[in-house]
């Protein structure tokens, strides 16, 4: 079976969840690189943006990140420029590539739970495997989408409608887990409970206002405290 296909049922034709993972910043530990190679891309075009606001807009897909950066009176035919300076400037990265700690394990313990796993990221084909072959957690993996999937990025809620798609379930029976506003908004927005991590750089009480449901430092602390999670419950039941 094709990896971006699913089916919505087990064997027994019962209904399963789905756990739903932003990659950058939740699995991989790469959202301060993310910030470095945006604010040099800006650089190389004579753009000055601190730091401090890249971060902030970071977990946002590039469609929404410039908008948001740069506002809406910008140049926008410079916009695929500096997304490419951007990617380019990212991929010398890729060698270096680590998950955070956990990652790969909570993966495995869900996958062993019954519940379908998904990747529902901001990040492009090239970059999202990247990410994946550093996660080395395939077997684990059953469905995958990204930027080049939807029209609308995170903060909209495409890529979590296309996650929800791709698992074969509805939005009661998923979970998303992120470590930005832009991931816990857009999960609202799709209807799917978010569980917030701390690894992107965002603070607790940020997330929670955002609406996580329930924060964590790290995949490393979700998986120590997954049997008193929101990922222990089993599924909403179907609703007629």
């Amino acid at each position: 079976m094709d990896e971006r296909e699913t089916a919505g049922a087990a064997s027994d034709g019962t209904r399963v969840g789905a756990v739903l993972f932003d990659v950058d910043g939740t699995l991989v530990d790469t959202a301060f690189l993310h910030t470095v190679a945006w604010w040099q891309a800006f650089r190389q075009a004579d753009r000055t943006v601190a730091m401090a606001r890249i971060h902030r807009a970071i977990g946002m897909g590039s469609d929404h990140l410039l908008e948001h950066l740069l506002g809406p009176d910008r140049d926008k035919d410079a916009d695929g420029e500096l997304s490419s300076a951007h990617d380019a400037l990212f991929a010398a990265h890729w060698p270096n590539l680590r998950p955070l700690d956990g990652a790969d394990h909570l993966l495995r313990a869900c996958h062993r739970r019954g519940w379908r796993v998904v990747l529902a990221s901001s990040a492009k084909d090239a970059q999202l495997s990247a990410m994946r072959a550093a996660l080395d957690a395939e077997a684990e993996i059953d469905a995958v989408t990204g930027a080049d999937d939807v029209q609308s990025s995170k903060p909209a809620p495409d890529l979590v409608q296309r996650a929800l798609e791709r698992a074969g379930v509805a939005a009661h029976e998923a979970v998303f887990v992120g470590d930005t506003r832009w991931d816990v908004e857009a999960a609202a927005r799709a209807g799917v409970p978010c569980v917030g991590m701390l690894s992107g750089g965002w603070s607790r009480a940020e997330l929670e206002q955002a609406g996580a449901v329930e924060v964590y430092e790290d995949p490393a602390e979700l998986l120590g405290k997954l049997d008193a999670s929101i990922l222990s419950r089993p599924p909403s039941p179907q609703r007629a």
